[in-house]
């Protein structure tokens, strides 16, 4: 086969995966009572730790003022709170509250999580190895076009 089909083939799996990822993080999200951006920034702060509305707003390109609604819908949902910080009360981090974000979210990926550890107990160690060198790899490359478009 042709490299050049091989990687249009590919580049056409990449797009229905990331178009089908993005409907299945909203329609859970939805269940959830969040939006979609909600449910990932909330993921986000569990997995940076907490942040202050500036590295938030960063981080996510979102404005001073998106940010403030994002914490005052997550604070109200009680996944997250503002905390002072404990040298500079003028600072402020913003917290993930990770058990009740898991105890929200952990039902909703149940069916999700198993029929994914059943799709990857089909591959052998050394595909899941490509796999994982594949999406980490892709991953670095997405972040370094984000961090191209936040500094240009």
């Amino acid at each position: 086969m042709n490299r050049s089909i091989n990687l249009d083939s590919f580049r056409t799996a990449s797009r229905k995966y990331s178009d089908t990822s993005i409907l299945m993080h909203e329609a859970i999200s939805r269940k959830a009572g969040l939006s979609g951006t909600d449910h990932k920034y909330i993921g986000l702060l569990i997995q940076n730790g907490p942040m202050t509305a500036g590295e938030l707003s960063h981080r996510t390109g979102l404005t001073g003022g998106a940010i403030t609604g994002l914490i005052d819908r997550l604070e109200k949902k009680k996944l997250a709170k503002r905390e002072f910080d404990k040298k500079d009360r003028r600072k402020v981090f913003i917290v993930a509250n990770e058990v009740n974000t898991m105890k929200l979210l952990t039902p909703l990926f149940k069916e999700l999580q198993q029929k994914t550890t059943k799709l990857l107990a089909s591959y052998t160690d050394t595909e899941l190895e490509i796999i994982k060198k594949y999406m980490l790899e892709a991953t670095d490359v997405m972040n370094d076009v984000l961090e191209n478009f936040k500094n240009n």
